[in-house]
């Protein structure tokens, strides 16, 4: 009898992901169809923003959102559209507000049907890549210094802290507040690329590129050292 129970709860956590992973894919396609499509052309991606109007900061959100679900889509070029089409601080806020609900989701989801949701999205050699965050004694802190770095792999951190004990209130504060440095840089690029300050959009943007390269080093060396401990 208890094997046919797990036999079914098996099934239906398959059957709840797999409907999951499609409503997500409808969303985003239905959604953010003309965001994605203007993300590469930031002056029509404006225009259609002043078109649309109220509805045009939804879109936008539900588009960042499915962004952190899906995970595979690169989220600085959205970041950088918010800056151009909304400004500094009104991108800064939007994006922020929706990156912070879609990582909640996840991080729900995660703790609801286990590794095999990760599964869904990334290797399971992904997985043990993480083990030293898992095992470190200083993870939540170490969770905030990594997100706090523009250029690490957030999303995949998303997935991966729903599958550890970390608490819900600490994981809504490291995945809100640590997310700012990196959606600054982006907003404030995409808004001086708006106004046509693209001396300042450079230089943001190299000084985010340099920074981003440094931490990344820096976030594999340690991951590195942590395992071999």
């Amino acid at each position: 009898m208890k094997k046919n129970f797990d036999k079914n709860q098996k099934l239906v956590a398959a059957l709840a992901i797999a409907i999951f992973v499609l409503v997500m894919a409808f969303l985003a396609w239905i959604i953010g169809g003309p965001v994605l499509r203007f993300v590469g052309e930031p002056e029509k991606f404006r225009l259609w923003v002043e078109r649309t109007g109220a509805m045009a900061p939804l879109a936008y959100a539900g588009v960042v959102i499915a962004q952190i679900l899906v995970a595979f889509i690169p989220g600085e070029p959205l970041e950088i559209a918010g800056g151009y089409a909304f400004g500094a601080v009104g991108g800064t806020l939007l994006c922020l507000a929706a990156a912070s609900v879609g990582s909640v989701l996840v991080f729900a989801l995660v703790r609801r049907f286990g590794v095999k949701l990760f599964e869904v999205f990334f290797p399971i050699e992904k997985l043990r890549s993480l083990r030293f965050l898992r095992a470190s004694k200083r993870r939540d802190l170490l969770f905030l210094i990594i997100f706090m770095i523009p250029g690490t792999p957030k999303d995949i951190l998303c997935y991966f802290a729903g599958l550890t004990d970390i608490r819900f209130g600490v994981w809504l504060i490291i995945c809100s507040l640590g997310r700012l440095p990196s959606i600054i840089t982006s907003t404030l690029g995409g808004n001086a690329l708006g106004t046509e300050k693209y001396i300042l959009a450079a230089v943001v943007f190299a000084a985010t590129l340099t920074v981003s390269g440094i931490g990344l080093a820096v976030y594999k060396k340690f991951g590195r050292e942590e395992e071999g401990k």
